[in-house]
């Protein structure tokens, strides 16, 4: 390696004076116009760092003078939007979830405001169009309802969830594990099973349902009702029709009588404001199931007259 210099031939540019090897490097400025261009980004970049937030910080970063913020932009934004909906979210409040109904523009207002909100909170457990989960999660969207399935009845479960412990106005009932608690042993829990089979259609009568019927007069007419058909004020589930959480085969109805799940879904009112909860009734009222008004206590229906939804 040597450090002399000197002007190459073939090109007329001097060359830097190191060697490697018989291996020259030319002296060749950069262009000018890259130079200034890159001047201007180190003046662009001292600019920023006064102007804009720039260094970060254990918890932030500067603030720049301008005092700046993506989530500032954000908050203007989200205050925009919310200023935009006021006047609506206004009208909401003010109209009980009872007459919503009666005024279809502001009821349409309110299925959109809901529908968004189910996106946020509701999908995770019941599905984007509210189906539910077999085994998991009811659907929305058919007419059967633990709790009742009109305006009024939807926005008390939203707002005060079911079995939720740290909430006293919750909806609360609690099917006895009658096989895990030894209530029952397994040779009743199969003619119980075989007379709920009967009631909802699926099998014929039999000495076995015969049994399971004086079984079911004695231990589950206080929440499904004399016929099966459910109560409501109770959350007891309509076992006449074709429409269930669980499954109902003869497995399945007897995995829920020996130890049933008593499922749990959160209250909203902790979480989301009444007019938010007000919109999500009527999104879930709007899925295809939702009732005009509290639907009527069913009395007991002669045997063999079960209604099969």
């Amino acid at each position: 390696m040597s450090d002399k210099s000197r002007i190459d031939e073939p090109t007329g540019t001097a060359t830097v004076g190191h060697e490697w090897d018989g291996i020259e490097e030319l002296n060749t400025p950069l262009p000018r116009w890259w130079l200034w261009t890159f001047y201007a980004t180190i003046a662009w970049a001292a600019v920023y760092v006064v102007l804009f937030p720039a260094w970060p910080m254990v918890n932030s970063a500067t603030r720049g003078m301008l005092e700046w913020s993506s989530r500032g932009d954000l908050k203007a934004e989200l205050a925009a939007q919310d200023a935009k909906r006021a006047p609506i979210a206004k009208a909401i409040a003010a109209t009980s979830i009872t007459d919503l109904a009666a005024k279809p523009e502001l009821l349409e207002a309110a299925i959109q405001g809901g529908s968004a909100a189910f996106k946020v909170h509701c999908v995770q457990c019941h599905g984007a169009g509210g189906a539910g989960v077999v085994g998991a999660y009811p659907s929305l969207t058919d007419d059967d309802w633990l709790w009742g399935g009109d305006l009024a009845a939807i926005e008390t479960t939203l707002t005060h969830g079911i079995r939720n412990p740290d909430h006293d106005e919750t909806r609360l009932n609690m099917m006895p594990a009658f096989g895990k608690d030894g209530i029952l042993d397994a040779a009743a829990i199969n003619d119980l099973v075989s007379h709920v089979r009967v009631i909802s259609r699926q099998e014929k009568p039999s000495a076995s349902s015969a049994r399971g019927a004086a079984l079911f007069e004695a231990n589950c007419v206080a929440c499904h009702g004399p016929a099966g058909q459910g109560i409501r004020e109770l959350g007891g589930p309509k076992l006449t029709d074709a429409v269930w959480l669980y499954g109902g085969s003869r497995e399945a109805i007897a995995r829920t009588i020996y130890a049933p799940r008593n499922g749990v879904m959160p209250r909203w009112n902790d979480k989301l404001d009444a007019v938010t909860i007000k919109m999500l009734s009527a999104y879930v009222h709007s899925l295809g199931g939702g009732e005009d008004a509290p639907a009527p206590v069913l009395t007991a229906q002669p045997k063999g007259e079960a209604d099969n939804g």
